[in-house]
């Protein structure tokens, strides 16, 4: 199944790059929230939607480009959650710091994971507990690393945060980097970074491939009052505010 959703991912990626690279128009319009949304964005969720359903008939998805009613998922017990294209920001600034995000969710949590950046040609897969790193056709397992001072990796678009400034200056000694969509999971989860902290506001299909890579790899994924991520289907898709650490 792994194998097979990574092919999926790769083939929505595809899609992203032929509209990245100028192959097919772009057509950038404004959701309700004001969030940007894209040829590519629509392209991507399609394959993944089609392929999905060709996959695992029985297993309903909630993608960002399609997300069904509240009467329709709040019994779902195990389904797929897709981003088809996180980080459109980054997409439109055009510094390949955006990804292609599947998860499937069983019983809340994240149960298996695929992040794939295009542009870097970057896999990031989760199953059973392990995780892994494909890149140039290689795929190796990664785990988590402790380092001092710790790396703190914070959001591209989403860091220009008072809370966050705040909790960077009670922190002590660290260094930070900054990146977009969900690789900031995925650098906890290889042991680049050491902690990603997130005040700002994400949603459910944001997180939860990332999530799942990095809880493979070692890492925890908590609110700030302690508790993990908790995918269970709600009338809202928002996250609260939460921390990936290997602490």
């Amino acid at each position: 199944m792994l194998e097979k959703i990574c092919q999926l991912a790769r083939e929505a990626g595809s899609a992203i790059m032929d509209v990245y690279e100028g192959k097919k128009p772009l057509e950038a319009t404004s959701k309700l929230d004001d969030s940007p949304v894209t040829a590519a964005d629509i392209a991507a969720h399609k394959i993944i939607a089609d392929g999905l359903k060709t996959l695992t008939p029985d297993i309903p998805l909630l993608s960002e480009e399609d997300p069904p009613g509240w009467e329709v998922r709040q019994h779902w017990q195990r389904y797929w959650l897709v981003d088809p294209l996180d980080g459109t920001k980054e997409f439109l600034k055009r510094n390949g710091e955006f990804t292609v995000n599947i998860a499937l969710i069983e019983n809340g949590k994240p149960v298996l994971g695929v992040v794939y950046a295009p542009v870097l040609n970057v896999m990031y897969s989760a199953a059973d507990g392990k995780a892994w790193k494909e890149e140039c056709g290689v795929r190796n397992p990664i785990h988590i690393r402790d380092a001092r001072p710790p790396l703190v990796v914070i959001s591209r678009s989403h860091g220009n945060n008072e809370e966050l400034k705040e909790y960077l200056q009670q922190l002590g000694e660290h260094q930070t980097t900054s990146i977009g969509s969900s690789l900031k999971f995925c650098l906890v989860a290889e042991g680049q970074a050491q902690l990603y902290p997130r005040f700002g506001p994400t949603n459910i299909w944001d997180t939860a491939a990332g999530h799942a890579v990095a809880v493979a790899a070692g890492a925890h994924v908590h609110d700030w009052q302690g508790k993990t991520l908790d995918y269970t289907p709600r009338e809202s898709f928002l996250n609260p505010a939460f921390r990936v650490t290997i602490y």
